[in-house]
């Protein structure tokens, strides 16, 4: 067991003494840190506006020096210790923590600069890279380490780390502190240190399986982009707010008159008054009531109502009032992505605004839309715009701004998933349309139906072409289709599997190669060693672990894999991951699904290369999404195409892969 020594306050000559001379002598080459703060904001807002009030304070430290004991300080009684101080701001010391950005944000709020990201290490990303838990409770568990997370946590930080309701009681207090329960105080203390003996214990677990340079100088890069944030047009969004809510209670009002329901909000009032019309529902879910509209089911004063209630249902203040909440005191937003969010491919996940899930704009006109919104002016808004709720949704992405004398440059990856899986799988004929024309849609119609060129393909042939690109290429069928929306688009039921045969047919190496792919993983499993792929793939089994070794050098990861017998008898392959209902369960896998994630993972590390050059070449990059670059600009610095040209550069690792990348500048972030 390793041992925990809680410190009360630090000594002057104990401090300046013996330790320096420690310190001096062992030139301590690591540090395991966990803390326990309070803030009067809620953490759902991310850290960095977690901290971005005079209120916040760390309350614990808790530390282990190259693997000794951990010591744990107590920050209500005095301030780090100068040789604590010293470790923690040496570029010679290596800072590790679970959730790292956490621990270097609130201590650079603690020592009024921001830490350098490049002399701190995360163990969390580092479970997540082998697809492992990402919570450090349920990470240990899975590890089935002797050190276990104390599970009283969650009691200790409700009571210490946030504001309390006042009471009679508590003698009207808003906070606990230490003194008001010194017995759990003690407890916390011991929690936090418990929290760090149970990182090295992970950390030790899954040394083995150390992470590239490479992937640490991503993590230090992504680090540096959430510490620059994004601006945010606060007013537009705080306008936004407010229309909405006028929005809603003239909606609320006219859906009160039309029913004669005290509260139409309430789904049981609203399905008693739809039955007392004679007209039935079991549900009011958004699909199914747009579905009665679709098909000119409804009639009337049910119509009317139906319509109204969908108009409730479309609000959009969710993502404005989080935009509104959590911009810092710098009128930036920091932290909106995960860093390895994505476990499976090493993806970035999106946090708090999820800028990959924003509702996409279409209208021709976000500028006067804007300049409406942001007057205030809702009865304008309706004489312009038949669909104000709609509007206002468009306008989301265009609160993400770039500050006074700058401009976004966008620079996306064209079919990107599209030109990887057709490298891998040399699909010449798709390679060469890239290369040609990159028009892949009117290519695949083409390729499918013998057109006659791209330039004979009509816009209804070219629906099918690009529906097809888009669902089908991981081994998607009819279903596919449908959720990729062909039934919407105009395509006829009994076209649906015709179309799979097809595109199966004019794309028989992708298909192969799912197949190939499956039979690699299953020789891995079953014989072992290393089998080899196209482009330098690698499948092995070690530790417990399936790896896929991607030609970045990079290594996707799957937790116990197996092999068992389908319905049919047939080897199927199982991992555990994480699953819809249970935190980690096991999951089943296939060709298709393992060529998915080998796919979108390549995508990825091109992303990611292109962050790093851009950075290297000078781009203040604010974030990203997937296949896309955003990066602000000094207008009339740069121009677009030189971010398209460093976006475009292929790796040495990605040789003949057709890349290209395409871009515009704007004064707000927007889908060109």
């Amino acid at each position: 067991m390793t041992e925990v020594i809680v410190q009360r306050t630090a000594h002057p000559t104990f401090d300046t003494g013996y330790y320096f001379e420690w310190l001096r002598r062992n030139k301590p080459k690591k540090m395991s840190i966990d803390i326990e703060t309070y803030s009067d904001i809620n953490i759902k807002l991310g850290v960095y506006k977690y901290v971005d009030t005079p209120n916040f304070q760390i309350l614990i430290f808790a530390f282990s020096i190259d693997d000794g004991p951990v010591e744990v300080w107590d920050l209500t009684k005095s301030d780090l210790p100068q040789y604590v101080r010293e470790l923690i701001l040496s570029p010679d010391v290596l800072k590790k923590a679970y959730n790292a950005q956490f621990e270097r944000v609130a201590l650079s709020k603690y020592f009024g600069k921001q830490l350098d990201p490049t002399q701190w290490q995360c163990t969390m990303v580092q479970a997540m890279e082998l697809g492992l838990p990402a919570s450090l409770g349920k990470c240990a568990e899975y590890l089935s380490i002797e050190e276990q997370k104390d599970t009283a946590g969650t009691h200790l930080i409700n009571y210490f780390s946030k504001p309390c309701k006042p009471t009679k009681a508590n003698g009207m207090r808003t906070r606990n502190l230490p003194e008001h329960d010194s017995e759990r105080w003690e407890n916390f203390m011991q929690y936090c240190g418990q929290d760090v003996v149970v990182e090295k214990a992970i950390d030790d677990k899954i040394g083995i399986f150390p992470m590239p340079t490479s992937e640490w100088e991503l993590y230090h890069q992504d680090q540096r982009m959430h510490d620059l944030g994004v601006k945010i047009d606060t007013d537009l969004a705080e306008a936004a707010i407010e229309m909405d809510a006028a929005l809603r209670e003239e909606t609320m009002a006219e859906l009160k008159a039309l029913t004669g329901l005290e509260n139409p909000n309430s789904p049981a009032q609203l399905k008693d008054w739809f039955h007392s019309q004679n007209f039935p529902v079991d549900t009011l879910a958004k699909g199914i009531l747009e579905g009665y509209l679709e098909n000119n089911i409804v009639k009337g004063d049910v119509k009317k109502a139906i319509e109204l209630r969908l108009q409730l249902a479309n609000s959009s203040t969710k993502k404005y009032i989080m935009m509104r909440d959590a911009t810092h005191s710098d009128g930036r937003m920091h932290g909106i992505l995960q860093f390895y969010g994505a476990s499976r491919t090493g993806r970035y996940a999106g946090r708090l605004i999820q800028v990959q899930n924003l509702p996409r704009n279409y209208m021709k006109t976000l500028d006067t839309a804007r300049h409406l919104v942001k007057s205030g002016d809702l009865e304008a808004m309706e004489m312009v715009y038949d669909d104000v709720p709609d509007v206002l949704k468009q306008l989301i992405r265009t609160s993400i701004v770039a500050k006074d004398g700058y401009e976004l440059h966008i620079s996306d990856f064209s079919a990107i998933e599209a030109r990887v899986i057709a490298w891998y799988a040399n699909e010449e004929w798709v390679l060469d349309a890239f290369r040609d024309h990159g028009k892949i849609y009117e290519a695949t119609a083409d390729q499918m139906f013998n057109l006659g060129g791209v330039d004979k393909v009509s816009s209804d042939m070219r629906q099918r072409g690009k529906v097809a690109t888009l669902a089908l290429g991981y081994q998607g069928g009819v279903g596919s289709l449908i959720s990729m929306g062909a039934l919407e688009q105009g395509i006829n039921e009994e076209e649906l599997q015709p179309l799979v045969d097809t595109w199966r047919k004019a794309n028989s190496k992708i298909v192969k190669f799912w197949y190939d792919t499956q039979k690699r993983v299953i020789q891995a499993l079953e014989k072992g060693g290393v089998v080899r792929g196209p482009k330098g793939l690698r499948f092995f089994r070690k530790a417990g672990f399936l790896f896929i070794q991607l030609p970045s050098g990079r290594t996707l990861s799957y937790a116990r894999p197996k092999l068992e017998l389908d319905k049919w008898e047939r080897p199927k392959i199982t991992y555990e991951g994480q699953g819809q209902k249970v935190y980690f369960e096991k999951q089943d896998t296939y060709g298709g699904k393992l060529v998915e994630n080998i796919v979108q993972a390549t995508a990825r590390d091109l992303l990611a290369g292109a962050l790093l050059r851009l950075e290297e070449a000078g781009y203040d990059i604010v974030f990203h999404v997937h296949d896309e670059a955003v990066a602000e600009v000094k207008k009339g610095t740069r121009t677009i195409e030189e971010m398209n040209a460093i976006m475009s550069e292929i790796p040495d690792w990605a040789e003949g892969l057709p890349l290209g990348a395409e871009g515009f500048a704007t004064d707000y972030y927007m889908k060109d």
